[in-house]
């Protein structure tokens, strides 16, 4: 039997979260932003102006995406000067019915093709969708449409069928398992279908280490997107990474902002869920958000080098415990604001709060 080591003796996670206070909260004299605005994607024009792309909510749960202009105190994130919608459920297959939009877009910059990628969730008629849009300036965005799962039969499981969210890309081309230069992406496959095919209930594909919602990677071959932008909605090579693994983490995990380049790999940010879960796409309210953070190998991003044990952050400010969806912190993005990195996340999907990432030690 192999050594496990306890757990006094396992390494502390070598980053930690720190709050520093409420960013953004909606707008109650503008209607785009009548339920809320979170989770948002970010970036630096060309201009270097740091903006975030928050997510907001009008009546109806009806999601838009926004540009936020960050603004800096004293050389921390203290507010922002909105600038209007980006991105609105425009086509067909981003509209659903009672309830649809555009949502929670993870935005990277990747200097391989010089342009930012968005991921998002398009809310359509068969539920939530990832689908992929470029831009050079953050304002103007064009689609290449829902992701395109490449079939393995080796693993039994076509990708197309489910839903899925939580994606964003790696900012760095690594090797993929065929040792082809590409693009990694992060995505979490959900297995109910009963929101689509009423009775279906979980499927999850046979020989999963954990049935439960897991983070899993695909790759996109560098050549074939510098070729054509359109090749970034089509993903291939697809990896379990990571289950839940502790207490926080019970009934699922999803990942958070883009991963980040740091000394140990990459540090990969994300969100643990515990509580009740109710069935298929119900807005949930009875669920606890905790952020938690994985280090990822360099070189095999699709290896765990460790994990963190316990939250790096929970929902314990008001404004975290109350509102459209009680007790949640849910990080969507990390910028470098006068040299230090923050955190930018969702609190009760109602505003956006901002923490420090400092490294231990």
């Amino acid at each position: 039997m192999a050594n496990v080591p306890s757990a006094e003796q396992e390494p502390v996670f070598p980053y930690r979260l720190s709050r520093v206070g409420v960013l953004m909260t909606r707008d109650a004299g503008n209607p785009d932003e009548a339920e809320g605005v979170l989770n948002p994607g970010s970036g630096r024009d060309p201009a270097g102006t740091l903006f975030l792309l928050p997510r907001l909510v009008a009546a109806g749960n009806v999601s838009r995406i926004g540009l936020a202009e960050v603004l800096v105190t004293a050389g921390v994130p203290t507010g922002v000067r909105r600038h209007g919608v980006v991105l609105a459920a425009d086509r067909t297959w981003e509209r659903g019915v009672g309830h649809g939009g555009v949502e929670d877009p993870r935005i990277t910059f990747v200097p391989a093709l010089g342009v930012h990628v968005m991921t998002y969730v398009a809310y359509g008629p068969l539920g939530p969708r990832t689908a992929v849009a470029t831009s050079t300036d953050l304002r103007h965005w064009t689609r290449h449409g829902p992701v395109r799962y490449g079939y393995d039969d080796s693993q039994d499981v076509d990708l197309n069928l489910y839903p899925n969210k939580d994606t964003s890309f790696f900012p760095e081309p690594v090797l993929a398992p065929d040792g082809a230069p590409s693009l990694a992406v992060l995505h979490r496959p959900t297995w109910d279908l009963d929101e689509v095919a009423p009775g279906q209930g979980d499927r999850p594909p046979p020989g999963l280490p954990d049935g439960r919602g897991s983070i899993w990677i695909s790759f996109v071959p560098l050549t074939e997107v510098q070729s054509d932008l359109s090749a970034l909605a089509h993903w291939r090579q697809h990896r379990f990474v990571a289950g839940p693994e502790h207490p926080y983490e019970a009934l699922k995990i999803g990942g958070g902002p883009p991963p980040r380049r740091v000394p140990e790999g990459w540090l990969l940010l994300h969100h643990g869920v515990t509580g009740v879960l109710l069935r298929a796409f119900a807005q949930q309210k009875h669920v606890h958000y905790a952020t938690g953070g994985l280090i990822l190998d360099a070189d095999r991003p699709w290896l765990v080098v460790t994990r963190s044990r316990t939250p790096l952050l929970e929902a314990e400010t008001e404004e975290e415990r109350s509102g459209t969806v009680p007790n949640v912190v849910f990080p969507t993005a990390i910028e470098e604001v006068a040299g230090v990195p923050y955190v930018f996340y969702g609190m009760a999907d109602s505003a956006i709060g901002v923490a420090r990432l400092d490294r231990v030690g």
